[in-house]
């Protein structure tokens, strides 16, 4: 059913070289192209991916979440103390751990998957599915992505390293793990997109104290000379230290540096220290931040919103009354903040019209808006 340059295209997206590549074309094929084609399906394909897939999730928030207590242990022979793996814990309860699997498997985050890899296209449908564009359907896009997991499994005769690499690549685990709404790595995405419309820069290595991190980027160690020529915060390690993580922040002088067993805890101690020095330095809540929908409607309100939470003191305004050519009152307002080393004024043909476009400009000014 697939030329080779098909099965080539399809091993270079999911970064997975089949053996067998009988069963990476079983995996494909949907019930209604065997029944009217005959051969095999993917159905029991899927069935096996969704227990592989499961099974890699549990290692993978083990790996997340989870850490050995350390202990030491003194050598009967040679009276030398070792430290050993002792006891494993987990930064989340049952419960937590129970509803972010859920989340990494559920319908739309597997159907997502393939839609950004666009697998779907390749399926073999027999003639019904085709008229119905079953593969557009949530659920023909998560049966195929268990039906890839299932191949791989069988394949790599259950090669749990090999299958996590494949479900790795074909999902964003890190971006998930960090999606939380509660975290610190939440906040700083949403201060970075914010201010400067990016994502923040996290690096992440793996980092063992115990030992001289041949290869590991200068930033990781805690090194003297490093430390005296950048400014920095770096984070607390102990003996269960697997990961360092670096944060650079756009226009930030500051570099941030945590440290944690697993890659997301020490994203999310970096992303603490940088929320913390960031709360310090009064960048995390702006002038910016404080109305959400500047407008000249609302001006003269949002202004002096602005000055009772103590930005500036309360605008004044004069007024200046003229008259047009054919005797109409024409009126000129001056709005001024004693703060600022400029005024802003508007005229119009009614004192009222004429204030709220001087408090639209002025509004303008302090909130640093681009003029139209």
């Amino acid at each position: 059913m697939f030329d080779q340059k098909i099965i080539n295209d399809i091993q270079n997206i999911i970064g997975y070289t089949f053996k067998n590549q009988e069963l990476l074309e079983q995996a494909f094929t949907r019930r209604s192209y065997s029944m009217e084609n005959g051969g095999e399906d993917n159905e029991v394909l899927e069935f096996i991916g969704d227990s592989a897939l499961n099974m890699v999730m549990v290692k993978i928030l083990s790996e997340e979440f989870g850490y050995f207590n350390k202990i030491e242990k003194r050598d009967a022979d040679y009276y030398l103390t070792k430290v050993y793996d002792g006891t494993f814990s987990s930064n989340k309860d049952e419960g937590e751990l129970t509803e972010i699997k859920k989340r990494l498997v559920r319908k739309s985050t597997l159907s997502n998957a393939i839609d950004n890899l666009e697998l779907q296209y390749y399926l073999v449908m027999g003639k019904g599915d085709r008229k119905r564009h079953v593969e557009r359907s949530n659920s023909t896009k998560e049966d195929l992505f268990e039906a890839i997991i299932g191949a791989i499994a069988l394949d790599s005769e259950w090669d749990i390293s090999t299958i996590q690499e494949v479900v790795t690549k074909m999902i964003d685990i890190d971006e998930m793990l960090g999606a939380d709404e509660d975290s610190y790595i939440s906040d700083i995405q949403k201060w970075s997109l914010k201010h400067y419309d990016v994502l923040p820069d996290y690096s992440v290595c793996k980092y063992l104290p115990n030992e001289m991190n041949v290869g590991a980027p200068e930033w990781a160690k805690p090194n003297i000379m490093w430390s005296l020529i950048n400014q920095f915060k770096r984070g607390v390690f102990d003996s269960n230290t697997r990961y360092a993580s670096l944060l650079v922040l756009e226009d930030v002088p500051c570099w941030f540096i945590g440290y944690g067993h697993s890659k997301n805890q020490a994203k999310e101690e970096t992303s603490r220290l940088a929320y913390e020095y960031l709360d310090d330095q009064n960048r995390l809540w702006t002038i910016q931040d404080e109305i959400e929908n500047p407008c000249k409607k609302m001006a003269i309100n949002q202004l002096e919103t602005l000055a009772r939470r103590g930005y500036f003191s309360l605008p004044t305004y004069n007024y200046y009354e003229d008259h047009d050519e054919d005797g109409n009152p024409v009126w000129k307002c001056e709005c001024h903040i004693d703060e600022e080393n400029i005024f802003c004024w508007s005229t119009a043909s009614s004192k009222k019209d004429a204030k709220k476009d001087a408090a639209w400009g002025m509004l303008k000014h302090v909130l640093d808006m681009e003029e139209n």
